[in-house]
């Protein structure tokens, strides 16, 4: 039976990568390289760079293909992304099936990690045939964040939430806890919180060698966070960032 190995390595940083990935990567018969446009290109030469640096031996095959792209327009956002995941698990079983048959182990490497906010769980239980799924945990985008700004992530026994910029803006402030991490936040949806009482740790390109942070009061801090936000996303065509807030009572 053919294995999918997902295999988190870290935000950016190679050296981010645990012994576990390193055997992993060097047991897969394939590894899977996905292309998400030029805008984009600093994720696929980080896997090249990490197979080049890593693989002990040339058995394992390595396949580049082009992730499908949502169109993100759609009014109903969950079809939406249900559609997009049935384009892009269509999209990893035509590449396996061109390079390999039977059985063996597919490597796909994950940046951040496939637990918290990445899809590829719920793409790889929709592939055809059915592989055996393995989960390689890697340094998450939550703990890049956390290290970079030297913050404990949660205060003295209290609890602390996970959301996505889309539900803050929707929502508010979350009920019943002062920490929130933001992620998946396609603009700066801080701005629509009263910022009273708020502090902000914001990170881009965590782990990588444009890494960019700030903290501060909200209300300080939040556009200059805008600013530079626009200005690295111009630079690059693209930005991956996230965010913790703290409400001080």
């Amino acid at each position: 039976m053919l294995t999918l190995s997902l295999i988190g390595i870290g935000c950016g940083d190679p050296e981010q990568l645990t012994r576990a990935a390193i055997q992993a990567i060097n047991e897969a018969d394939l590894v899977l390289i996905p292309r998400k446009g030029t805008a984009k290109s600093d994720l696929a030469d980080l896997r090249r760079t990490i197979c080049a640096e890593v693989l002990a031996s040339d058995k394992a095959v390595i396949a580049e293909f082009d992730l499908p792209v949502r169109d993100g327009g759609e009014a109903d956002y969950r079809k939406g992304v249900d559609d997009w995941h049935d384009a892009v698990a269509a999209t990893w079983s035509q590449t396996i099936a061109r390079h390999r048959q039977g059985d063996g182990k597919v490597a796909l490497l994950i940046w951040g990690d496939p637990s918290l906010y990445d899809s590829s769980l719920r793409i790889a239980r929709r592939l055809d045939p059915l592989p055996n799924i393995e989960v390689v945990p890697g340094i998450t985008s939550i703990q890049a964040l956390c290290a970079a700004h030297a913050l404990p992530l949660n205060d003295i026994g209290e609890p602390f939430l996970v959301t996505t910029g889309r539900r803050l803006r929707d929502g508010g402030w979350p009920q019943g806890v002062d920490t929130v991490v933001v992620m998946l936040d396609g603009g700066t949806a801080f701005q629509s919180l009263d910022p009273a009482g708020l502090h902000i740790w914001w990170g881009a390109y965590l782990g990588m060698p444009d890494q960019i942070i700030m903290s501060g009061v909200l209300a300080e801090v939040g556009p200059r966070i805008v600013a530079s936000r626009q200005e690295a996303r111009e630079r690059h065509g693209w930005i991956m960032d996230s965010y913790i807030l703290k409400r001080r009572r």
